[in-house]
């Protein structure tokens, strides 16, 4: 949310694709990652993928500000956000090349985990189909996951085609899984398709829009309160409320240093 807001401030100056109202998918699958540090490619709309599998949130924010200690020397902006430590291999801008790349990084990776992230836009892509049936039939320890928010920019599925990639992936040989973006329904399914090619598709709701800070009204469902009014209903409402309170000051301290760096260059 305060890349968001700094980015209406005019604070934020490059492009911005913001992963508000997926980001339960890669907080699930990111909890089902037991031991080691897999692979992590993620698409352009990655901010969330790239936290929740251990980026550092400073070179994140000056990436955005286009300070030169950014995650990319301040240079590439909000799609190809990247931390080669933790594996995290950032996206250049075309859409869906992770894939073929994943797949890649899996072949000369073996005993490694790859887990690639994507939207619905991309399953269309003749070169991402081509990669899923290559990791199909090379049997490489990979994991596919589709973002599905229904939409590729402003276009729903429906009008884009009629056919369904889990069916497609299906037919391949890959293992797939269509479900919501429940986090705990996801981490579920992540453990369960490990070591092996698989598709998992998600089903989610883009809050804005595909590029900027607008919208068109609110998403079908909000995940994040349907995921604190589920933890409400255990006994944890008092747990959530303090991550959240802890989190939130985290960020605003954050901001607030890096933007003093920006306003004294």
């Amino acid at each position: 949310m305060r890349a968001k807001e700094e980015f209406d401030q005019g604070n934020v100056k490059c492009l911005i694709y913001l992963s508000l109202g997926q980001e339960s998918i890669p907080a699930g699958v990111s909890a089902a990652v037991s031991a080691g540090k897999p692979w992590i490619l993620g698409q352009h709309r990655a901010h969330a993928t790239y936290l929740c599998f251990g980026g550092s949130r400073e070179p994140l924010v000056d990436e955005l500000l286009g300070l030169p200690s950014g995650c990319c020397g301040g240079m590439a902006g909000s799609p190809p956000i990247q931390d080669y430590e933790n594996r995290i291999l950032g996206h250049i801008g075309l859409i869906g090349d992770q894939v073929p790349v994943a797949t890649g990084v899996a072949l000369t990776n073996p005993e490694d985990q790859v887990i690639c992230f994507f939207g619905d836009g991309a399953a269309e892509e003749d070169y991402v189909l081509a990669a899923l049936g290559f990791a199909a039939s090379r049997n490489l320890n990979i994991l596919f996951v589709c973002e599905d928010n229904d939409l590729s920019v402003l276009t729903p599925t429906s009008v884009r085609r009629n056919w369904k990639i889990t069916d497609v992936a299906d037919s391949f040989g890959l293992e797939t899984v269509e479900i919501a973006d429940d986090p705990w329904l996801v981490a579920h399914w992540a453990n369960r398709l490990k070591g092996r090619p698989a598709l998992m598709n998600v089903q989610t709701c883009r809050d804005i829009w595909h590029v900027g800070t607008g919208n068109d009204g609110p998403p079908e469902w909000d995940r994040f309160q349907m995921t604190k009014d589920t933890m409400a209903k255990i006994g944890l409402r008092h747990e959530s409320q303090a991550i959240e309170e802890e989190a939130t000051a985290e960020i605003e301290e954050l901001w607030a240093k890096r933007l003093q760096i920006l306003f004294a260059n």
